[in-house]
């Protein structure tokens, strides 16, 4: 299920300029499709759990479980994806940094410019046993891995 699809307020709503909603008439219109409403660069946070994640190479590596965010900033510090196992047992998560990851609105889903086999060995965590996000030396840790830059903010504790 891809955010259009998670959208209970219609906020994603796609229309043909004739003010018919494209989400539920259907492509069919000669008319260009107009979005409203805030999106793609401000998104609902709870429509974008669930979302798919994949690599460059289109790769399938898992979907977001989670969002955290940083309350002090008001900011998104990374994003809980689960990756392996099956029916959530034996399932990984990995905390991936949000500005490692970016919206494909073609495809519906969040990339991230990781090999699969990068990514199995990512530094990831048991759903029973998080780790301290809040930490300096962890966050750098996972910048480090994803190849990404931690805000100021982040390395201060």
């Amino acid at each position: 299920m891809n955010y259009e699809e998670r959208d209970p307020y219609g906020m994603y709503r796609v229309n043909n300029g004739t003010g018919t909603d494209l989400n539920s008439q259907g492509n069919d219109s000669l008319y260009t499709p107009t979005h409203q409403g805030p999106g793609p660069r401000l998104m609902g946070a709870n429509t974008l759990i669930g979302n798919d994640v994949s690599n460059q190479d289109g790769d399938d590596l898992g979907e977001i479980k989670e969002i955290m965010l940083d309350v002090s900033s008001g900011r998104i510090s990374y994003a809980v994806l689960s990756f392996g196992g099956f029916l959530s047992l034996g399932e990984k998560l990995f905390a991936v940094p949000w500005s490692a990851l970016k919206l494909d609105t073609v495809n519906k889903r969040f990339t991230v410019s990781i090999d699969k086999t990068r990514l199995e060995s990512a530094p990831g965590f048991d759903k029973d046993q998080w780790p301290d996000m809040a930490d300096p030396e962890w966050a750098a840790g996972i910048h480090a891995y994803y190849g990404t830059t931690p805000r100021a903010e982040t390395l201060m504790n």
